[in-house]
């Protein structure tokens, strides 16, 4: 049986409260939707609970977490409302920072995908980790932090084979740790986070475009707070905005019990 769980960003308490109502008996993997920090109180406890929980944890980056690196590295400043100041001041900040950037970017056991944000849906299973990997072995290597100065940006705002070099890695990471909604030509739009309900016109949810080609595993994500808690046969959403004042869910994907508890909001306020 595996637990996954959803965005943290920084919301220690809640951790403790959640897995003390899961109670996972030793051993059972725990899988992290990415986002460990940032927004919430306590980005350095969070990222700590993490590492301590040893190989059972299974994250894979989000976009705070990319965030936190870029800012270690030097080649993003912090922005109002962060909260991972104490990371890059702790004792232990190079394990802390050696640790999260060597998490991956995609996670596939069985019949589960673990992404932050989304897939392609020209990717299957199989093709979104084996492009997780190429992002994967710059961030483990030993120029990670040249890459991240040219890790931002919103261009190319689609896939294609073709790309290549910081074009091709960009893509990787905003597909995989940014993506929410494509428009007809299959182009990403990343500066709306707006519930499904209220998509901008002519767009759909990376998870509604029709044949998607990993449809056919059931990827665990988290990083769309306004959509909240999404169950399908293939799907499972589980940022519900904890950050925001929602809750902290886990799911036993297995038998898709649900877990929750109810969270304070310690964000500033402002686009999620």
């Amino acid at each position: 049986m595996t637990i996954a769980v959803g965005d943290l960003q920084g919301c220690h308490r809640p951790l403790q409260q959640l897995l003390a109502q899961v109670a996972p008996p030793p051993g059972e993997p725990i899988w992290f939707c990415g986002d460990l920090v940032n927004r919430g109180p306590a980005s350095l406890l969070s990222l700590r609970a993490v590492m301590a929980l040893g190989p059972r944890a299974v994250t894979v980056l989000g976009n705070h977490d990319l965030h936190l690196l870029s800012a270690a590295a030097g080649a993003r400043p912090l922005r109002p409302g962060d909260t991972v100041a104490p990371v890059l001041e702790a004792r232990d900040r190079k394990d802390l920072i050696d640790w999260l950037r060597r998490r991956p970017l995609a996670h596939l056991q069985g019949d589960y995908l673990l992404v932050h944000a989304g897939v392609d849906p020209q990717w299957d299973a199989l093709k979104a980790l084996e492009l997780a990997r190429e992002v994967e072995a710059v961030l483990r290597g030993p120029h990670w932090a040249d890459f991240m100065s040219v890790m931002y940006g919103n261009e190319p705002d689609h896939w294609d084979d073709s790309l290549r070099g910081d074009d091709r890695l960009r893509a990787i990471i905003n597909i995989l740790t940014r993506v929410r909604y494509l428009d007809g030509r299959g182009r990403l739009n990343l500066s709306s986070s707006e519930h499904p309900d209220r998509a901008p016109a002519g767009h759909t949810p990376w998870f509604d475009v029709p044949a998607r080609r990993a449809d056919n595993k059931t990827i665990v994500f988290g990083h769309w707070s306004t959509l909240g808690l999404l169950e399908r046969a293939n799907l499972v959403g589980l940022d519900t905005g904890c950050v925001w004042g929602g809750c902290l869910s886990a799911m036993r994907l297995e038998s898709r019990q649900l877990f929750q508890v109810r969270c304070v909001a310690s964000a500033t306020p402002g686009r999620r």
